[in-house]
């Protein structure tokens, strides 16, 4: 039952809350598709959204393959500063980077 409210009142919450910048537009999106070998693309949309993200398949040893993929994307926050997160995900995972983003 305390789900249920809950679930009620997170809806309720989010209508009642406006979209921000629901109306942008994508002002660039390039996208390259490589096959099985791999893929980039870079967006850009009108309220200063940005992301590009490049891939590549990696052998790792005879029988072990996988995409690795290195990228970065920024947003305008509430605050108004631009932050900006770069990120690789490879065979150790997620890995973002960002001065803003805690340090383990």
């Amino acid at each position: 039952m305390k789900i249920i409210v809950a679930l009620v009142a997170l809806f309720v919450f989010a209508c009642g809350n406006p979209v921000p910048d629901k109306d942008a537009q994508t002002v660039r999106f390039d996208n390259n598709h490589n096959g099985i070998d791999g893929y980039s693309f870079q967006v850009e949309t009108s309220n200063g959204i940005k992301q590009e993200e490049q891939a590549e398949l990696r052998s790792f040893g005879e029988d072990n393959a996988a995409i690795v993929v290195r990228g970065s994307y920024s947003f305008i926050a509430d605050d108004g500063q631009l932050y900006t997160v770069n990120y690789i995900a490879d065979e150790n995972g997620f890995q973002p980077e960002a001065p803003h983003l805690p340090k383990a």
